[in-house]
């Protein structure tokens, strides 16, 4: 997961308008792509997820009274850190247009559509 934060350090993190045709270049069709995208955003979404939780868990501290509330200025930056990366759905638009996502179709899906 840390090549994803590596290589997001350089991407625009505002939504920007893009060129159908570059889009759907690889697939024919803009609603593929786009649900290509979509199923990536949704992985990248997760994994950023996780790590976020198992990081800061590393700096929980188990208190049995509510009114205890510690402030750890390590996990304010890691979440701050997190907070700055681009929405998960910008970074799989750009990992689609650079052909970093690997499309793997089922060999019998049916194309005809009935009325």
């Amino acid at each position: 997961m840390s090549d994803i934060k590596s290589k997001v350090q350089g991407l625009e993190p505002n939504v920007q308008a893009r060129n159908i045709q570059e889009m759907i270049k690889n697939t024919g069709n803009i609603y593929e792509a786009l649900s290509i995208i979509s199923k990536r955003a949704g992985q990248i979404s997760v994994d950023l997820k996780h790590e976020l939780h198992n990081k800061l868990e590393e700096f929980a501290v188990n208190s049995d009274t509510i009114e205890e509330i510690h402030e750890n200025k390590e996990q304010i930056e890691i979440s701050k850190f997190y907070e700055r990366l681009p929405n998960p759905v910008l970074i799989a638009t750009d990992e689609f247009l650079n052909g970093e996502i690997h499309i793997q179709q089922k060999e019998n899906r049916e194309r005809d559509f009935h009325n």
